[in-house]
C-alpha cells in the first residue's frame, strides 16, 4: 500500500516523526468508528472502553515501526480485532446485548414525515441488530466489517487473519441466518 494513496497513512507517518497534530487528526477521524466496532462486537461497554484505550495505546507504541502496508483504518481495526480475540480467549463474553441496544436506541433514525413510518424503520433496525447479535462471533465480526465499515473481502480477511474464501463463507452463512431470523 502506497502511503500517498492513503492520507491517514501519511498522518501516521507524520505522527511517527513527532507531529502530535497528525495523531490528533487520526484519533478524531477514527475514534467513533473504532468504538462502534468494539461495542457492537463485544456487547459490553466496559470491555469496549478498555479495548478502545488499549488499541490506541498500541497505535502509539507502534508509531516508530508503522509501515503502510494496508489502509490505516484496516490496520487500526486489525489491532482492535486481535485484542478482542485475546480478550475472548481469556474470558468468553457473557450473553446479552443491553449495551448494544442502548447504543442503537441512541443512534439517529432517519426522520420521516409520518411517525408510524419512522417507528417501523426503528423496529426494522432494532430487529436487524438483534439478529446480528445472535450470530457466532466470527460471522458477526465479518458482517459488521462488511456492512458498517464497507470493507472488501480482502480487507476483512486481513483484519481477521483468515483467508478471503473463509470470509466469503462466513458472510454467506451469516446472511442466510439473518434472512431466516428476519423472515420469522
Amino acid at each position: 500500500m502506497d502511503a500517498a494513496v492513503d492520507p491517514d497513512a501519511m498522518l501516521m507517518l507524520a505522527y511517527a516523526r513527532g507531529d502530535l497534530a497528525a495523531f490528533e487528526a487520526l484519533y478524531a477521524k477514527h475514534r467513533g468508528t473504532l468504538y462502534r466496532f468494539l461495542l457492537r462486537s463485544l456487547r459490553d461497554s466496559h470491555r469496549a472502553d478498555e479495548l478502545f484505550q488499549e488499541t490506541w495505546s498500541r497505535v502509539i507504541a507502534s508509531r516508530a515501526r508503522y509501515q503502510p502496508q494496508a489502509k490505516f483504518s484496516t490496520w487500526l481495526l486489525q489491532i482492535a480485532h486481535n485484542l478482542m480475540v485475546d480478550s475472548f480467549r481469556r474470558q468468553r463474553p457473557m450473553a446479552g446485548g443491553d449495551e448494544a441496544e442502548i447504543a442503537l436506541a441512541g443512534a439517529a433514525v432517519p426522520e420521516r414525515e409520518q411517525p408510524d413510518h419512522a417507528l417501523s424503520e426503528f423496529e426494522r433496525r432494532r430487529g436487524l441488530q438483534r439478529a446480528i447479535e445472535q450470530l457466532p462471533d466470527e460471522q458477526r465480526t465479518a458482517v459488521m466489517l462488511r456492512l458498517e465499515h464497507e470493507l472488501s473481502l480482502e480487507e476483512i480477511a486481513e483484519i481477521t487473519g483468515t483467508g478471503r474464501e473463509t470470509v466469503k463463507s462466513r458472510l454467506r452463512y451469516a446472511m442466510n441466518k439473518l434472512r431466516d431470523v428476519l423472515a420469522e
